[in-house]
C-alpha cells in the first residue's frame, strides 16, 4: 500500500510538472510570443546598459528589433486614419519613416535604466480573428507591475505588433488623437514635421 501511495504521488507530481512545463513552453514556442520575447530581451539589454550608451547608440541598438517586431507601415496608416488614403505614395512613405523614427525614439527614451525589472509573458496567447493577443507584465521591485498587451498580425510569415495597450489604453488610439491637429492644419507635411519634432525631443 505504501509503494502504491508513493507511486501515485510521483505520478501526480509528474503530471503537474509536465503541465507547468507545457504552459511555459507555449509562451516561448508560440510565434507571436516569441517576437515579444525578443523585444523584451532587447529592452532589458538597453535598460541594463544604462548611462554607458548615448541616446544615439541606444537608438541604433533598438532599431533592428523594433523594425522586426512592429508592423510600422500598418501602424502608421491606422494612426493617421481615413486621411491616409488621400496622401500620395511619397507622402505615405515619408510618414512611415517619421513614425518609425518616433517609435524607436520612444523606446530608446523610456528604457534607459535598470533597477531589477523583469518581463513576464502570459502563457495563454489569445486569438482574435486574424490577430493574436500577447499579454506581458513589466515587474519592478519598487513599483506596481505595468501591464502591456500586444495586438499582433501575421505579415510575410512573421507575427508583428500592430497596437500596444498600456493597461486599457490603445497606443494607436492615442496617436490618432494626437495626429488629428497637425493633419488638419498642415496635411502630410504638417504631420511629418510634428513627428520629427517629437522624436527630436525624445532623442536629446
Amino acid at each position: 500500500m505504501g509503494l502504491r501511495l508513493r507511486l501515485g504521488s510521483l505520478l501526480l507530481q509528474l503530471v503537474v510538472t509536465g503541465s507547468l512545463l507545457i504552459g511555459a513552453a507555449y509562451a516561448v514556442l508560440d510565434p507571436a510570443a516569441t517576437q515579444i520575447e525578443s523585444l523584451d530581451s532587447a529592452l532589458l539589454a538597453s535598460m541594463k546598459a544604462g548611462p554607458t550608451l548615448t541616446m544615439a547608440e541606444r537608438y541604433r541598438q533598438l532599431a533592428p528589433v523594433i523594425e522586426r517586431t512592429f508592423d510600422l507601415p500598418v501602424m502608421t496608416a491606422f494612426a493617421v486614419g481615413s486621411t491616409w488614403a488621400n496622401f500620395s505614395s511619397e507622402e505615405q512613405q515619408a510618414l512611415i519613416a517619421a513614425f518609425r523614427r518616433l517609435t524607436i525614439a520612444s523606446y530608446a527614451h523610456n528604457f534607459t535604466s535598470f533597477d531589477g525589472e523583469r518581463f513576464e509573458i502570459q502563457p495563454d496567447v489569445a486569438v482574435r480573428g486574424v490577430d493574436r493577443i500577447v499579454q506581458t507584465h513589466l515587474i519592478s521591485p519598487h513599483n506596481a507591475p505595468v501591464n502591456l498587451t500586444y495586438r499582433m498580425r501575421e505579415s510575410a510569415g512573421l507575427w508583428k505588433i500592430i497596437d500596444v495597450y498600456f493597461g486599457a489604453i490603445s497606443q494607436l488610439t492615442t496617436r490618432r488623437a494626437d495626429f488629428a491637429a497637425p493633419i488638419a492644419s498642415g496635411g502630410a507635411s504638417g504631420l511629418i514635421a510634428h513627428l520629427n519634432s517629437l522624436s527630436d525631443d525624445l532623442l536629446r
